[in-house]
């Protein structure tokens, strides 16, 4: 397995399809009730064949340097996923995206993988700027934010289709230099 360890308890790794499909449509279906309300995918992953083409579509990306997208272990178990979504080559930015199982949540796990990811950003990709992209409501994302010490840079209106229709969606930003004074 190819894993970044961020501390005894965190890891990013590169998915296997064929052996973290079924382990990731569990977390899905056990937090379906709360994921789907801030992410659009949800409704589609019906099945672990459909996890499984998704993971193999996001490995592809990877191979092709237009996202990365990881599996979050926590005590060697998938807990969640975390991705750039994609790179924005020409300006040497990329934005995050995470979620994780309903049962993980309230063990700092998000904010560790996000501080991970960020590591292996601006040091292996030479980014230049991080985003993460919140809708205005979702409160844990935001808060996500603002704990790794995201710079809030405002609120674009009606620009994130959720399951209910269109939100205001918060923009949050760290710069490399800012991330190199933690």
């Amino acid at each position: 397995m190819f894993a970044y360890k961020i501390d005894s308890e965190v890891s990013l790794a590169l998915p296997r399809p064929k052996i973290d499909a079924e382990p990731l449509f569990q977390i899905i279906e056990e937090s379906r009730k709360e994921l789907q309300v801030w992410l659009p995918w949800v409704p589609i992953m019906k099945s672990v064949v459909d996890e499984e083409k998704f993971l193999t579509s996001v490995l592809k990306n990877f191979g092709s340097e237009h996202s990365l997208n990881t599996v979050i272990l926590y005590k060697g178990t998938p807990a969640g996923m975390i991705s750039f979504n994609k790179f924005n080559t020409t300006n040497q930015c990329a934005d995050i995206g995470y979620w994780l199982g309903t049962k993980h949540v309230g063990n700092g796990i998000i904010h560790r993988a996000v501080a991970g990811i960020c590591t292996l950003g601006f040091a292996d990709y030479d980014i230049h700027k991080i985003e993460i992209h919140a809708a205005v409501e979702n409160v844990r994302s935001n808060q996500v934010a603002k704990k790794a010490g995201f710079h809030f840079d405002g609120s674009l209106r009606a620009n994130e289709l959720l399951a209910n229709g269109f939100h205001d969606e918060n923009v949050w930003s760290l710069l490399k230099e800012e991330w190199k004074k933690h």
